[in-house]
């Protein structure tokens, strides 16, 4: 099957790129364009031609990538055309005429790709991420995944598990012969090795998942503090509705902001407090919840409203920021709060010391989750198979200490199908190919 797909943007632009992949591409090359046949992997100029009616469709550059030195291993075809929706349909639709070849899936071409081993499963998790891309933080974390640096740590760990499970292997099967004493000890040692290595990789406070998705941060406080007024600032758009009636907000608010490099999710909340109005007391305890899953909590106060200790738990008060609104109506009375929460005084009205809340916002966030440059792990499934990982390695330990090794061995195996699945590997036949290299078994 031949598949195709507009790869650029939608819409109206200066160039738009459609791609095509599969067994038909060199025929559609031939079919659409006169004259010679485009020198591979060379930008050629050529006049693309409906095949049926011989009309002149557009003038464009064809690239040609013959498998398997291509994004996905087959034989593909890319046209740089004009980026009118008219040329981009025409196109499409003089492709869907020839016989098995649709429309692309969504990600099918990427999937190709993995499915001829051109990239493995990081990789293309994180070709995805790098297109869904919204700020610096967000870009590096991608290609840093793209560059192969969790890759070769999660191989690392599966080839010596690998090496490890070759030796057990070996005993299960010359049941006769002991393990030397030194390749008992150094298959503890190792194992131990990598054990702490994936301990110390799930200890990242979830880093890679929240640059990925977003740092969530929720404004809470009392009612008519200038919580919506806050959000509006920050997003620097009438996002939220303002009014001095209390209880205006009675759901969360949303928006996703570029702080400086940061990708953040800000939620406006409603004002918590004791209400017998059905859904305001809906959207306060919407408030609770959303501020116990915040990575980041900005508590709004103002000079009249500084009762807010019976609403937070140990758990919101240990990620938030004390924050006094409206200062500009006078702080005189407020030197014992000041003693004890030390809060940041603003005026999102006069516009005075939000830019000290930014910082303070910027700081909070690199000191809580950027502080291992080195992160892993980027989606939850990562984390899942690590942990899943981690628990048959220490069922291992403990079985081939008690010399159940069948039954250690499994434990193994399955320690190394986890580490494989994040990669996209799983192949027991590396595990034969290891336990001839190294024991002669058929000696």
């Amino acid at each position: 099957m031949t598949i195709y797909a507009l790869s650029s943007g939608p819409g109206i632009s200066g160039i738009a790129v459609i791609r095509v992949s599969g067994n038909k591409s060199k025929e559609i090359i031939s079919s659409i364009t006169n004259g010679k046949f485009p020198k591979e992997r060379v930008a050629t100029l050529k006049k693309i031609i409906n095949p049926k009616s011989g009309e002149l469709v557009d003038e464009g550059i064809i690239i040609w990538f013959k498998a398997p030195n291509s994004y996905t291993g087959e034989d593909m075809l890319e046209l740089h055309v004009h980026g009118s929706k008219a040329v981009v349909q025409e196109l499409q639709n003089i492709l869907s005429k020839f016989e098995n070849c649709k429309l692309a899936e969504p990600g099918e071409f990427t999937k190709l790709a993995l499915l001829n081993n051109k990239i493995n499963l990081l990789k293309a998790e994180s070709i995805g991420d790098l297109i869904a891309a919204e700020t610096e933080m967000q870009r590096k974390q991608a290609l840093r995944i793209m560059s192969g640096d969790s890759s070769i740590k999660f191989n690392d760990w599966r080839e010596k598990l690998i090496k490890i499970l070759a030796n057990i292997e070996a005993k299960i099967d010359f049941p006769e012969e002991d393990i030397p004493t030194d390749i008992t000890n150094e298959i503890t040692l190792k194992c131990e090795k990598i054990k702490n290595e994936i301990k110390k990789t799930l200890d990242d406070d979830k880093t890679g998942e929240i640059i990925r998705e977003g740092f969530k941060i929720a404004i809470i406080g009392p009612p008519n503090v200038g919580k919506s007024s806050l959000l509006n600032f920050l997003s620097k758009r009438d996002a939220a509705i303002v009014s001095e009636k209390a209880g205006t907000t009675r759901d969360v608010i949303e928006i996703h902001l570029d702080l400086e490099g940061i990708p953040v999710i800000i939620s406006d909340t409603a004002g918590i407090r004791d209400s017998s109005d059905e859904i305001e007391s809906r959207g306060v305890k919407l408030a609770i919840n959303k501020a116990e899953d915040a990575d980041l909590n900005i508590v709004l106060l103002d000079p009249k409203n500084l009762d807010f200790k019976a609403f937070f738990n140990d758990k919101i008060s240990e990620k938030s920021i004390i924050v006094i609104n409206k200062s500009d109506l006078g702080t005189e009375n407020l030197t014992e709060i000041n003693k004890r929460l030390n809060p940041i005084f603003i005026s999102i009205k006069k516009n005075n010391n939000v830019n000290k809340l930014i910082e303070a916002i910027k700081s909070k966030l690199n000191n809580q989750f950027l502080k291992n440059d080195n992160v892993l792990i980027t989606r939850s499934r990562h984390r899942q198979h690590l942990k899943e990982c981690l628990k048959h390695l220490n069922s291992f330990l403990e079985k081939k200490k008690n010399e159940e090794f069948d039954k250690a061995a499994e434990d193994l195996r399955l320690s190394i199908r986890h580490l494989g699945t994040i990669v996209g590997r799983v192949d027991v036949e590396e595990i034969l190919g290891s336990i001839f290299d190294n024991f002669c078994i058929g000696k």
